[in-house]
């Protein structure tokens, strides 16, 4: 190895300023250039459904109202409104008739967030009317279905 002498080093620290310098212009050049561009996406038509569950407190009798809970999952990307409407009941019973029943569902509108599950809709009732005039023993161990809209 030659050792290093004055002239070298002037020579080195020369070479790495003029290495600056053209980096630095380099930099100014990448900062000062100009371009365009585009892109695109095709937006989600958000056409699955949610989903209503339904689940209905055990222990049906006449005249005494039970508990219906509502819940949603939203397997869309976007939060989805929410309003439950039109409560229809059925029964696997023939002679346990579903006029006899009264469904209700919570008032309002809930957001249902996007990828949602379990989101809490509120509450209503169920309530097999109580009729002294007509036998309603055919209910019975009837299993009962509520079935719900949403808008």
């Amino acid at each position: 190895m030659r050792p290093t002498t004055k002239k070298n080093k002037i020579a080195a620290v020369a070479a790495s300023a003029v290495l600056l310098a053209a980096g630095g212009g380099a930099a100014y050049a990448y900062w000062s250039t100009t371009g365009s561009g585009s892109g695109s996406a095709a937006a989600s038509d958000g056409t699955q459904a949610v989903t209503i569950n339904v689940t209905v407190a055990p222990d049906v009798a006449p005249g005494a109202p039970v508990d219906i809970t509502y819940t949603a999952t939203n397997p869309n990307t976007s939060s989805t409104p929410v309003t439950l409407v039109d409560p229809v009941v059925t029964t696997d019973v023939a002679g346990c008739l579903p006029a006899w029943f009264d469904a209700t569902v919570p008032a309002g509108t809930t957001t249902v967030a996007g990828r949602a599950t379990g989101t809490a809709l509120g509450t209503g009732t169920l309530t097999l009317n109580d009729d002294p005039a007509v036998n309603q023993d055919a209910c019975k161990g009837a299993t009962i279905t509520v079935t719900v809209d949403s808008q």
